[in-house]
């Protein structure tokens, strides 16, 4: 990082006295936080479109402080097209502020301290080591119980940011488990693996980054989806307990991991369920500075009786539910209880869901393919995206949530910075 933040300096201080191309001058915006909250890391996202001069592909985004340092700053081709769609970063701007920053194009990519990961593996065998991956495709006779052992390094991939961490269980059963974290530092590549190379279950004992905090038995975890059709939940996918996968192909692909940002993308094609087909799409996304994950949902196929789930495991919490309605955007479904493995810790989680197609919440029935879940139910229409985000505080993160108003306070934080808006205003005339 050090060394990120000197060559922005001497960056600045070069294009500052020499005369450069159109392509290789600086570009000057205005940040503008015009809410009564002091904003922190805050994403912004600069449209490639949007941005100012000839743009370059080849070359790499820097993002430049008054003063010439360096904001870390990654683009990102989000939809795999091979063109870059945005500059991402994030930053701390105090209520009713401005910002200058400065924008210039490097030759050679600058290398920031991770502040967000991705990890993906798995083997092709039995008794083979497992190779880290960039993704996957899951057919129905590929699960645990068919080819008689874990494919997969955690079950899934794993994605963390400074601050906590979540998993997918890609090997059929699509819920999403999570990571307490007591470090800022990202863990290592080996949670998952053994020392010759295997998978193993080692993250369920307490390491210096953390460990697994979360039982989700057969529920759809923190964020997992599944569909109402005909007044019943729908699993996406089975059970550990199942040999034959519902859906015909499950794709994975990393979309993106960089130091501010990491992005994955689920594809399942052909979900049979209810003598029915779906085609279900789901792009999460992390980046630092909070206690969550963001989830977008489509799905294709939909006959109009259908509402979509989103889930919030209750196997070991024996407190209320509580239901908030923090502004005009956004409600929270919120549990905080000593609700990890074995109840040894406090844990809160949430979610962040839509107010305009948020219809309440139910409970999965207490066994079956799909139990022991809250389920948050939302309106979805063929096709269109549906975003939410999934938090979890645990107390060895800090020490302060183990008070639900503690939490509490934080998720209705959270939503408000999620709600708060940035405007971006580039100096034409300061090229």
């Amino acid at each position: 990082m050090n060394r990120s933040i000197l060559f922005g300096g001497i960056c600045a201080l070069a294009m500052a006295c020499s005369p450069q191309k159109e392509e290789n001058s600086l570009h000057s915006f205005k940040l503008t936080n015009s809410s009564d909250l002091e904003l922190q890391s805050k994403p912004v996202r600069l449209s490639w479109e949007e941005l100012p001069g000839e743009k370059d592909p080849s070359k790499f985004p820097l993002i430049l402080t008054e003063a010439g340092d360096t904001i870390p700053a990654q683009k990102g081709d989000l939809d795999g097209d091979g063109e870059w769609e945005e500059v991402f970063f994030v930053i701390d701007l105090p209520a009713q502020s401005e910002r200058n920053l400065q924008l210039v194009w490097t030759e050679e990519e600058i290398v920031f301290e991770p502040k967000t990961s991705v990890r993906f593996g798995k083997r092709l065998g039995a008794k083979l080591p497992v190779h880290a991956m960039l993704g996957d495709t899951l057919h129905p006779d590929g699960l645990p119980k068919s080819v008689g052992y874990q494919p997969y390094q955690t079950d899934g991939p794993s994605w963390e940011n400074d601050k906590v961490g979540f998993r997918h269980y890609f090997d059929g059963r699509n819920a999403k488990d999570l990571f307490g974290k007591k470090t800022s530092k990202m863990s290592p590549d080996s949670v998952g693996i053994n020392r010759i190379g295997g998978v193993e279950d080692n993250y369920h004992v307490m390491e210096d980054w953390g460990r697994d905090i979360l039982a989700v038995g057969n529920s759809a975890g923190l964020g997992g989806i599944a569909l109402m059709i005909e007044g019943q939940p729908a699993r996406l996918g089975v059970t550990a307990a199942d040999s034959i996968n519902t859906i015909e192909e499950s794709i994975f692909r990393i979309v993106q991991e960089g130091p501010v940002k990491s992005v994955l993308q689920f594809d399942y094609k052909n979900w049979q369920t209810h003598g029915r087909s779906y085609e279900v799409q789901e792009k999460t996304s992390i980046w630092p500075g909070m206690y969550a994950y963001k989830n977008s949902v489509s799905v294709t196929g939909l006959q109009g009786d259908e509402t979509l789930l989103v889930g919030l495991v209750n196997i070991n919490n024996d407190q209320e539910i509580s239901e908030l309605d923090i502004n005009d955007e956004w409600v929270v479904l919120l549990t905080h209880d000593q609700q990890s493995y074995n109840k040894e810790w406090w844990l809160g989680m949430a979610l962040i869901l839509p107010k305009a197609i948020y219809q309440g919440y139910t409970e999965a029935p207490e066994t079956g393919p799909l139990s022991s879940t809250y389920l948050a139910k939302l309106s979805i229409k063929e096709g269109e995206s549906v975003e939410y985000f999934a938090a979890a505080g645990w107390e060895l993160s800090d020490k302060q949530f183990t008070d639900r108003d503690y939490f509490t306070k934080y998720i209705s934080n959270l939503v408000l910075q999620i709600s708060a808006e940035v405007e971006v205003t580039w100096d034409h005339n300061a090229q």
